[in-house]
């Protein structure tokens, strides 16, 4: 086995009646990419509960990442939104792609209600800004199957103090936008730039910077 560390990049197949999924999009673009001294590994998971979270699990265990990113399609969002919590709950409002719709249900029983990011999300907020593309803290990654992969990973890395693990949530791409009137959208170019400068900014960043990026409502 390789002795370079590696990065679990995730993204998901589409989804609600959509041909494609910028977040596979994205992340399939830096499969194999060098970060830091670190190896991206990217995984396309299904847009399904327990097909996510065994997929997950099976290349947790094979690839032994040192950090884990998962990527989701928010399609009411328009800017990259790094998540700061993950809850243990899913309350889908539509069925997944294997047609479960599991209502208040835990992600894993008996876990914590919630874990927060372990990535240095206000340093790749900064990073990004100076980059010059739009990006927030969200406090909310759902209930659905992003929200459900983000837990997971927050879940796993806990049983391992070497791993760290977040999600970020990404817009429509413009083709998906152009059929929603009034839809955000963000060229898949800015998208990929942005995910591996939060990626180089995680790797270099072991402890997260000081700055405000709450919010009001």
């Amino acid at each position: 086995m390789s002795t370079i560390p590696r990065i679990l990049l995730t993204g998901f197949d589409p989804f609600g009646g959509e041909s494609i999924n910028p977040s596979w999009e994205a992340v399939r673009a830096l499969h194999g990419k060098r970060i830091g001294g670190h190896r991206i590994v990217a995984l396309q998971l299904p847009t399904e509960f327990a097909g996510s979270l065994r997929k997950l699990k099976a290349a947790v265990r094979e690839l032994a990442p040192t950090i884990l990113l998962g990527v989701g399609q928010a399609g009411g969002r328009a800017q990259l939104s790094i998540e700061r919590v993950a809850i243990n709950l899913q309350d889908a409002r539509i069925p997944d792609n294997a047609g479960a719709q599991p209502i208040d249900e835990p992600v894993i029983a008996g876990a914590p209600a919630a874990y927060f990011s372990t990535l240095p999300i206000k340093a790749m907020l900064a990073a990004l800004h100076a980059q010059g593309l739009p990006a927030e803290i969200s406090n909310s990654a759902g209930t659905y199957v992003c929200n459900h992969i983000a837990y997971a990973m927050l879940h796993l890395a806990a049983m391992k103090r070497s791993v760290r693990a977040g999600f970020i949530h990404i817009p429509y791409l413009p083709a998906q936008a152009a059929a929603r009137r009034g839809a955000a959208s963000m060229a898949l170019d800015d998208v990929v730039h942005g995910l591996e400068v939060a990626l180089r900014t995680a790797v270099a960043t072991p402890v997260d910077r000081k700055l405000g990026g709450g919010a009001l409502d």
